[in-house]
């Protein structure tokens, strides 16, 4: 794990190595704490429950925008070949990618651990949900992440990478809907209630931690992860 370790530490400090990190972080958290005070004073209720249901939607956009370069920009720079012929596994390479993406997510989230924090000085938190939110949040991260980091693999543009990553983490998020699964013949609705992202994180955020919920993330994250090193190995 030194190469991965090595990679995630490189592409961590690249994102930081401008102003664009920065605008991602104060971006991230404006857009987040709007969508939450704008029903908190309308409501009265000490809860997050607005915050984590507008989380995953916020993620559709900020996730392809952290991931988009991480193997696009590779690809365009003509890098990806030095970085293919270093002395380091398949595996390696995907998961520092991975990692340092992560990292940058679960830093940006960090951040908002300020507002359950205040949210307690003004009355009694349910901290269930909470805990719950966070740990979704997480774990919904690391499945766009993964997402975004298998198809940034197939274009040297940042752009179409951006792109590609919201439409195929949109369709997955709500193919759990109830929209969706009440024009679906009978027998495809558990099917598609189970493969949604959308219905595992509504489990989560009520403070319902159910292990079948976690599973279903990290094998989302490991199964992309999985097709990320094929793709790598292939290549090389």
């Amino acid at each position: 794990m030194t190469g991965a370790l090595a990679l995630c530490r490189k592409e961590f400090n690249a994102y930081f190595d401008s102003a664009v990190a920065y605008v991602f972080i104060v971006s991230f958290l404006v857009v987040t704490y709007w969508f939450f005070f704008r029903g908190f004073f309308l409501n009265n209720q000490i809860q997050m429950r607005d915050y984590f249901f507008f989380l995953p939607w916020v993620f559709l956009v900020f996730i392809p925008a952290v991931t988009m370069r991480l193997w696009a920009e590779e690809k365009k720079m003509g890098t990806v070949e030095i970085l293919l012929t270093m002395p380091v596994r398949e595996y390696e390479l995907v998961l520092g990618k991975f990692m340092a993406g992560f990292l940058f997510v679960f830093v940006s989230v960090f951040f908002s651990f300020s507002l359950p924090l205040t949210l307690s000085f003004f009355g009694e938190l349910d901290w269930g949900p909470v805990i719950g939110g966070y740990l979704g949040t997480c774990l919904l991260g690391g499945a766009y992440l993964s997402v975004g980091l298998f198809l940034s693999n197939f274009t040297k543009n940042q752009i179409v990478a951006f792109i590609l990553t919201i439409l195929l983490s949109f369709v997955f998020f709500i193919l759990g809907e109830d929209i969706i699964l009440a024009n679906l013949p009978d027998f495809w609705v558990p099917l598609f209630s189970f493969v949604g992202l959308g219905k595992h994180f509504i489990s989560l955020q009520r403070g319902m931690i159910d292990s079948r919920d976690i599973i279903y993330y990290l094998s989302v994250t490991g199964f992309f992860l999985f097709l990320n090193i094929l793709y790598v190995a292939r290549r090389r």
